[in-house]
């Protein structure tokens, strides 16, 4: 059978080899007044992972371990952004507030139930963040008082797309230090509570 593709050359791998452990830079430590670029998460070179709203904590516990992720973007099925679910969603007190404010048991709760909604996210123009620094970012994280910060572009028909994020615990690694969040309340069951 003809074909217009070829066999490239292969060989049989020699005793010795390794595997690839990622570049050192990802592990080294950073300052704060490091580009912002050297703690950010790329989508360009980095998959991100989404759930559907209708997944159980079950479902989404299970492919956060196979995706070895701790946050999921939940989009819908054309690809649209509905929110985030993160692994403290998960184990948190979101679940046991819900159990009390509706009912039910832990297995009946889905991600629409525990899920941070877009009109909740805060977000950062890429833009901006080409300028920044670490420590510009870990100021923002500490005060918006959450632990992911998404990076946003505007596509050329006006609309925003998610490409990329900052992780605090990522950052944390980096700088080799905590950073402390601002409370926020995340819903009007936290600032009515807040207030009270």
């Amino acid at each position: 059978m003809n074909t217009p593709f070829q066999i490239l050359p292969h060989n049989l791998l020699p005793p010795g080899t390794s595997i690839y452990q990622g570049d050192a830079a990802e592990s080294a430590s950073v300052s704060l007044r490091d580009p912002a670029r050297s703690v950010f998460t790329d989508f360009h070179h980095t998959r991100p992972f989404s759930i559907g709203s209708a997944a159980t904590i079950a479902e989404v516990n299970d492919k956060m371990i196979a995706c070895g992720v701790r946050l999921l973007f939940v989009a819908d099925a054309a690809g649209v952004l509905q929110g985030l679910v993160t692994f403290t969603d998960l184990f948190g007190e979101k679940p046991v507030r819900y159990i009390q404010e509706h009912g039910g048991n832990r297995g009946q709760i889905v991600v629409l139930d525990i899920m941070t909604p877009l009109s909740m996210l805060d977000s950062l123009q890429y833009g901006d963040v080409l300028g920044a620094t670490v420590g510009d970012i870990v100021e923002t994280i500490r005060i918006i008082g959450r632990q992911h910060l998404l990076v946003s572009q505007a596509l050329e028909n006006g609309s925003q797309v998610i490409i990329g994020m900052f992780s605090s615990t990522h950052i944390e690694k980096r700088i080799g230090m905590a950073i402390e969040l601002s409370a926020r309340a995340n819903s009007f069951a936290d600032l009515e509570r807040a207030l009270t």
